[in-house]
């Protein structure tokens, strides 16, 4: 069953004039783009920087208001202009991972407090505190940490609060925009094994923003390729980045470094 679903959407801005007598001109982040997820998939999104992948999230969670087009989110019309409180019912369905943990949480607030305020925001009921705990122990925190501030974590430890809080008021969809990119090598790979783990128990649709292959590879059934604004290829996973159709994927995964294995010992 498709969960969401947007047709013809596109987004174009602005461009201020250099002259008073100047012509508008617009920049077209996104062309009308046609996409489908299925509810329990996990879709990965690649491209290079300024291709669009997060310009396509922001109108997919109704974060911006598209210039053509519409986006259906379980059936219902996602509507980017309408109040706050009167689009509660789409943000009870989705949770939002940041690139940077310590930007996304604010350090004057307690881990706890962090990882409440979806459940306030929303008007969730039952035992919040209960709740905070139970997420904490989700992501492999200690109960005790809901008293601490994001400074006193490493890098790692504020990606799993960030974590803690996108899935706390327990949604449907999870995207991820770059989630792993301020990561080291090992920190990476534990967030991933926990993103699957999580995705697996809670049932989440899954969507990852990344211009890291690997990252994709490991944790999306499909992925779609885009390039200027535009999807240029897509499909399941193994087959576009094992047998890509376009130059353009090609070119990404060319790009990837490969460690040359050492030579025999004589």
């Amino acid at each position: 069953m498709s969960l969401i679903e947007a047709s013809n959407l596109s987004r174009t801005f602005p461009i201020p004039r250099r002259t008073l007598f100047e012509r508008r001109r617009t920049s077209t982040a996104l062309q009308p783009t046609d996409l489908t997820v299925e509810e329990g998939s996990s879709l990965g999104i690649i491209g290079e920087s300024g291709s669009g992948k997060s310009t396509l999230v922001r109108l997919l969670l109704g974060l911006d208001r598209p210039t053509t087009g519409e986006v259906l989110v379980d059936g219902r019309t996602v509507d980017a202009t309408a109040s706050a409180r009167s689009l509660h019912w789409l943000r009870r369905q989705t949770g939002l991972v940041f690139q940077d943990p310590y930007a996304s949480l604010d350090p004057r607030m307690s881990v706890g407090q962090i990882v409440a305020e979806p459940l306030w925001a929303l008007d969730v009921p039952g035992d919040r505190r209960a709740r905070v705990r139970e997420v904490l122990a989700q992501v492999g925190l200690e109960a005790d940490m809901a008293d601490r501030h994001p400074h006193e974590f490493s890098g790692g430890q504020r990606q799993r609060v960030a974590l803690a809080r996108a899935i706390a008021h327990r949604p449907r969809i999870l995207v991820g925009d770059e989630p792993l990119s301020a990561l080291d090598v090992t920190v990476r790979a534990q967030i991933l094994e926990l993103l699957e783990r999580l995705r697996r128990e809670e049932g989440l649709t899954l969507i990852m923003v990344s211009h890291d292959i690997g990252v994709v590879q490991n944790l999306s059934d499909a992925v779609a390729v885009m390039k200027d604004g535009r999807i240029v290829e897509r499909g399941p996973t193994d087959a576009v980045l094992q047998r890509p159709s376009e130059e353009y994927t090609k070119h990404l995964l060319a790009a990837i470094p490969v460690i040359p294995s050492a030579p025999p010992p004589r």
